[in-house]
């Protein structure tokens, strides 16, 4: 049998975080609202969706992106990238950068999207079908496309580094991070800026995921419409917003003296393989990318104490997940799902909720699971839900699935 390659353990210094979201614009701000679910953002009708089975949306909410990117750039840039740029900023402020005099070749910037500018790709088709080809806006393909958020930061930032653009559906944000994690391990730069950004206010997304059957379709109680976990979910809820990290080799943070918030210890990926749209009912693939995570990270299943689940809300996919968690983790980690607080961010998921676990290892605080009102019986994890709830741990991990059976984990340290 040939022997697998084991490169040597290395932990990615995470020394900053960017988040704006449904449940607040900064990373505090964000952190406080999902822990208090008093403080449960509100989920408004959205007239783009009107006469759609799911006629609403979490939206990221008192952010003038105007205002804070000013005009200019405003133009040259789609929502996602807007949301991008907003939170990188503040991930490198937070990492206490200043990028007027950094090493800017040796800063790369790896983001994740699911659909890029897709609203956009909508609002335009409407303008070739009502107004002619003449109309037509020509910054369609440098907006819109995939690739905006990433190079919309770098150029934002003036990182010279490579920037890259991860599309892996609902794992991209935490494929980026495991990307930007073995780009560093690598030496091939020493400070990445990643993590995911989405904003898909879409008729033609949300009709298709209604035909699905993947969204809620609690019209009558629109903020109790996302409930991971328990047994009368019915979907989840899209929402937007983007979620950066700072990482930095750890020698590059304690020769500059950065406070160092966890690490990026270890990283996993895979493919089941299996369906464009349903996840291998096995839970195999999600299971090679943890295992692969917790082999990469040196740290047994035992250590982990909280895990930050993908936690979607669709009936089999939260049944497949912790029945997944259950045989690689056992049963005494903390399991929670924020997106019952931020919505289904897609492509900036990952990004969203790893930047929510470094926290939650920092405060040593679990937040909890909103809406789990009945808990499924059949979910065979403890699930937090109704208070956040301290506890005592030094590893996390985050998992993530998306369609086309990409699964992606991360091992967090503190």
């Amino acid at each position: 049998m040939t022997a697998r390659y084991r490169p040597e353990p290395f932990a990615a210094a995470v020394t900053g975080i960017g988040l704006v979201t449904s449940a607040g614009v900064g990373a505090e701000a964000t952190w406080r609202a999902v822990n208090d679910p008093a403080t449960a953002p509100c989920v408004p009708h959205r007239a783009e969706l009107d006469g759609l089975p799911c006629d609403f949306m979490y939206s990221v909410q008192d952010l003038d992106t105007r205002a804070v990117l000013g005009i200019a750039a405003h133009r040259l840039m789609d929502r996602f990238s807007h949301l991008a740029v907003i939170a990188a900023r503040e991930a490198v402020a937070d990492a206490g950068l200043d990028p007027a005099v950094w090493d800017s070749g040796r800063v790369a910037v790896v983001i994740g999207s699911a659909h890029g500018g897709l609203p956009f790709y909508d609002e335009q088709h409407t303008t070739l079908s009502e107004r002619g080809a003449r109309r037509v806006s020509p910054k369609l393909a440098p907006l819109a496309v995939v690739n905006g958020a990433a190079s919309s930061v770098a150029t934002d930032l003036g990182a010279h580094g490579p920037s890259q653009a991860v599309s892996t559906a609902c794992s991209s944000g935490t494929v980026a991070i495991g990307t930007a994690h073995q780009m560093l391990r690598t030496g091939a730069c020493d400070i990445v800026v990643a993590g995911g950004a989405e904003s898909v206010c879409s008729r033609l997304l949300i009709a298709s995921a209604c035909r699905l059957k993947a969204v809620s379709t609690r019209r009558d109680d629109p903020q109790a419409a996302c409930r991971p976990f328990d047994t009368h979910r019915d979907g989840f809820v899209v929402g937007e917003g983007a979620g950066l990290l700072v990482l930095e080799r750890p020698e590059h943070a304690r020769a500059r003296g950065a406070a160092v918030r966890a690490h990026i210890a270890g990283y996993g990926a895979s493919s089941d393989a299996y369906s464009a749209v349903a996840p291998d009912p096995d839970g195999l693939g999600i299971e090679r990318a943890l295992r692969t995570a917790l082999a990469d990270a040196g740290i047994a299943a035992a250590d982990i104490g909280h895990v930050n689940a993908h936690g979607t809300s669709t009936v089999s996919n939260d049944l497949i997940e912790a029945a997944m968690l259950r045989r690689v983790l056992g049963d005494h980690p903390l399991v929670t799902s924020t997106k019952a607080m931020t919505g289904h961010t897609l492509g900036a998921a990952g990004g969203i909720e790893t930047a929510l676990t470094v926290l939650a290892l920092q405060h040593r605080l679990v937040p909890p699971t909103v809406n789990l009102d009945a808990p499924d019986p059949d979910i065979p994890v403890e699930v937090v839900s109704k208070e956040a709830r301290p506890a005592v741990f030094d590893a996390a991990v985050k998992t993530s699935l998306g369609f086309g059976g990409h699964n992606a984990a991360l091992v967090l340290t503190r």
